[in-house]
């Protein structure tokens, strides 16, 4: 198996809808968080970033592809 092989097959395939809805999320996030929620720009990524997700979930992805849980954190000993 060739470096290129082991390497690719070593991460996870994500399937181009999931990404697509991962990444129109992120840029809606952070022109939201540069610009505030009424601005155009936001308003379109955020319709972006629902198209996206409408369509991966059209196609069969679970929720939690979208929006994977977040990591559990360790309890502290008191």
């Amino acid at each position: 198996m060739s470096r290129a092989n082991a390497a690719a097959s070593s991460k996870p395939l994500m399937p181009h809808r999931i990404r697509a809805a991962r990444t129109a999320q992120h840029l809606a996030v952070r022109a939201l968080t540069a610009h505030g929620l009424a601005h155009p720009l936001t308003l379109a990524l955020l319709a972006a970033a629902s198209t996206a997700a409408a369509r991966a979930w059209d196609r069969g992805h679970p929720v939690h592809a979208i929006h994977p849980a977040p990591a559990q954190r360790a309890t502290r000993a008191h």
